[in-house]
């Protein structure tokens, strides 16, 4: 098997998940880093062995990589990929790819240009309970999804948004609770549910008056198999962390996941509290006790590294995509969507009686 080279770009919190995950797989190496100060580089690079370098072109080229992962903030992540692109690098991004549906298109089309993967790093897609749905609607057995809730309540401090420069601004951040925090669960609700068709939607800062972005959104949104979803999100309830998915069939079928329980999870800063937990289990012809796969949700979800064992399973996915062994778990089109999702409640927050309509990305 060959070993692909990996290099980080962005030294902040995340990326040091990054590169633990990236150290426990066999099919790659992580080689070099990248950083625009020197300072986190010295220090990432110093923790893991590695070279670093202040540019990407400059890391990939001298230390000829097959891949880089992006761990820097949002609003940064399409131009850093669309260079790496162009260099010939497959790409993996922290979620969300980017802040903007153009921004996106613009990375799908330079992987697609230049014959490169393009991936999003969204690792809740490998928790249990998540697969465990996904694997249920592909085999049909609730039916067509046809409805959804997705719930992400929590909380965010103001030591949380000072932490770092960039946090809760719309040049540093890209957006508040929809992008950074509550974009895995519009993540997994497209999973399940498939293509966009519109959207309707509104934000709001209700008691965050130290940053630009919203702390709340609400959303409902309209699938191409017809199906319907509502969006529920806010950093402005506490104390809790409350993240949950569920999904209903046309045979009258329920499931769902909490994804999220416990205090907020920090990257770098504290751990995830409770598992992740299958919450409703009503399959015709597979009603599964409840019970037992709660135990078996959490008993596996202990038996890992709960830190660092998804983000391994999803780069490792990403890596054997590049080796030509596995299918991509979430691609380009995955990751826009939910920026797609994201955007729209920002557009309509301004022009409030509009529909963000999938066919052509604007308010109609």
């Amino acid at each position: 098997m060959n070993t692909i080279r990996i290099g980080i770009i962005g030294c902040g919190k995340i990326a040091y998940f990054h590169a633990d995950a990236i150290n426990n797989l066999t099919n790659c190496k992580l080689v070099a880093a990248c950083n625009h100060t020197e300072h986190k580089l010295k220090k990432f690079c110093d923790k893991y062995k590695i070279n670093g370098y202040l540019t990407p072109k400059e890391m990939i080229e001298k230390e000829h990589l097959d891949a880089v992962t992006i761990c820097t903030p949002h609003p940064t992540h399409a131009a850093i990929a669309i260079e790496c692109a162009k260099l010939h690098c497959h790409i993996l991004v922290e979620k969300p790819l980017a802040t903007t549906v153009a921004e996106c298109d613009a990375m799908i089309k330079a992987a697609k240009d230049n014959n490169v993967l393009l991936g999003t790093l969204v690792q809740r897609r490998n928790y249990l309970p998540c697969k465990r749905i996904k694997d249920t609607i592909d085999a049909g057995k609730i039916g067509k999804p046809i409805l959804a809730q997705v719930t992400m309540l929590g909380w965010r401090s103001e030591e949380y948004y000072k932490s770092d420069p960039w946090r809760g601004t719309w040049s540093g951040e890209g957006g508040g609770v929809l992008v950074s925090q509550a974009s895995h669960q519009i993540d997994l609700v497209n999973w399940y549910m498939g293509e966009i068709e519109s959207i309707y939607g509104l934000s709001a800062n209700f008691n965050h008056p130290y940053i630009e972005v919203e702390d709340s959104a609400v959303a409902v949104i309209k699938y191409k198999n017809g199906g319907l979803a509502t969006l529920l999100a806010s950093n402005s309830q506490n104390p809790a962390l409350y993240g949950k998915v569920h999904i209903f069939g046309s045979n009258g079928s329920a499931v769902g996941v909490q994804t999220d329980g416990g205090q907020m999870f920090i990257a770098g800063v504290s751990e995830i509290e409770e598992p992740p937990v299958t919450d409703i289990w009503q399959v015709q012809g597979n009603e599964k006790n409840l019970d037992e796969l709660i135990k078996e949700d959490s008993d596996f979800f202990n038996s890992v590294n709960k830190m660092i064992y998804f983000h391994q399973k999803h780069i490792e996915n990403f890596v054997n995509a590049i080796l030509g062994t596995e299918a991509l778990c979430a691609d380009g089109e995955a990751g826009r969507a939910t920026v797609e999702v994201c955007e729209a409640i920002y557009t309509i927050t301004k022009k409030p009686d509009h529909i963000w309509h999938s066919k052509d990305h604007i308010a109609l």
